[in-house]
């Protein structure tokens, strides 16, 4: 059973992601919440599998609380999962900078959200495709590297270990990567669990924002 939290100002919305997720079988709503340090208090207190939540909130906004639940001197972090309705880029790069394992607009259809979730809940995070480009694009442009640098990146990484992270960075799954690999779908979760404290990071998603953050992989351009 995947534990969400739900946190957002506004009531409708809080009802209407509770209801939506708690109507799974495989998810239970623990608690909502409507402001950062509720979010933040429900969150040492429920110790839920993913926190669902808002960028703009009363007090504490969304990225403050993800890094405080998931931020890189976290030691138990809470995997994030950022659902707002606005796609501004400083929105984008701060809650992925604050440690959050995914980032998706609330105009997305209800499906999608709650295949988030579960995503976000078995480690893999998720990006709003209308976004993914864009952000990883700007990544690459910033050069801000993460606590690995690419040379030590490159250094501490196995051959098969790139291969999966470059295979990773186009957006495959863990059964995609092993039939690209011929490789058992276990072996492929093997790599992945040792590849990202290598690089520094806790999500699926933070090693595909290294690779191209770092030229590993390169951008594809918009046409």
């Amino acid at each position: 059973m995947i534990r969400v939290l739900v946190a957002d100002d506004q009531p409708l919305v809080r009802a209407g992601l509770s209801g939506l997720l708690g109507a799974e079988p495989d998810i239970e709503v623990v608690g909502t919440a409507a402001d950062g340090d509720e979010a933040v208090a429900l969150a040492r207190s429920t110790a839920p599998d993913v926190v669902c939540l808002d960028i703009r909130m009363p007090g504490r906004d969304g990225i403050s609380v993800a890094r405080e639940l998931c931020g890189p001197d976290v030691a138990d972090p809470v995997p994030v999962l950022v659902l707002t309705t606005f796609d501004l880029d400083d929105y984008v790069f701060g809650a992925l900078e604050a440690g959050a394992s995914g980032f998706l607009l609330k105009d997305a259809e209800p499906d999608e959200i709650v295949r988030a979730v579960r995503q976000v809940a078995s480690g893999r995070g998720t990006l709003d495709q209308a976004l993914t480009h864009r952000v990883l694009r700007e990544f690459a442009d910033r050069r801000r590297l993460q606590p690995v640098t690419l040379r030590r990146g490159a250094d501490v990484l196995t051959a098969r270990e790139r291969d999966i992270l470059l295979l990773l960075a186009q957006g495959m799954s863990n059964e995609e990567i092993a039939a690209a690999l011929v490789v058992e779908v276990a072996t492929v979760k093997s790599h992945l669990a040792r590849m990202m404290p290598k690089l520094g990071v806790r999500s699926r998603l933070q090693a595909v924002v290294w690779a191209y953050q770092n030229r590993v992989v390169e951008v594809p351009d918009p046409d």
